[in-house]
């Protein structure tokens, strides 16, 4: 929870005092942590998507009770924002607003995105599938990807998304098709 507080303060320089407690992606992910998922994990039937529903007419901030996510998420004005029951979301990851980390409808078990650590995912983007986005990427707003891995430590952009910087240089490359060889291990 505290990493999730410090994660407000460190990416919204708005944010003064405790005023922590009025922004909707705390409320959002403190139920989805301590209630939601909890329940969902333990196979309580029901409540668990009852909880989330809740939370998603209450802030805009629809969190699958089955998504796994990693401390200190920040949704930027979290209205819109989608994460699927399969999504996982790794450590000090931000979201902007209208964001969905959905799935295509072709896949099975695994069947939304995998955000590494360090992941900005600007406003409107999309990303579906059971695609792995690797560890510091910057995902541009808009950007629409799908069925496709993005590296680590660039930044992608556009419909479709493109790798426009690697490694801190700037190039242009297509995305490579996701590999679901290893979501049958």
């Amino acid at each position: 929870m505290f990493d999730d507080i410090k994660a407000i303060y460190k990416n919204d320089p708005a944010a003064k005092g405790i005023e922590f407690l009025l922004y909707p992606c705390w409320h959002a992910i403190v139920v989805h942590r301590y209630v939601a998922h909890p329940l969902y994990r333990v196979k309580v039937p029901f409540l668990p998507r009852l909880v989330s529903q809740i939370v998603r007419f209450l802030t805009g901030i629809e969190i699958h009770p089955g998504a796994k996510i990693g401390r200190g998420l920040f949704i930027d004005h979290g209205m819109g924002v989608v994460i699927g029951e399969t999504a996982e979301i790794g450590e000090d990851c931000v979201l902007f607003h209208n964001v969905s980390l959905g799935g295509t409808g072709h896949h099975k078990e695994k069947r939304h995105p995998t955000l590494g650590d360090n992941v900005l995912v600007g406003t409107g983007a999309t990303l579906l599938g059971p695609i792995k986005v690797g560890d510091n990427v910057k995902i541009g707003a808009e950007a629409v990807v799908i069925n496709r891995d993005i590296p680590s430590n660039c930044s992608v952009v556009g419909a479709p998304g493109r790798i426009v910087k690697l490694g801190g240089k700037r190039v242009d490359m297509k995305l490579k098709r996701a590999d679901y060889s290893r979501l049958e291990e």
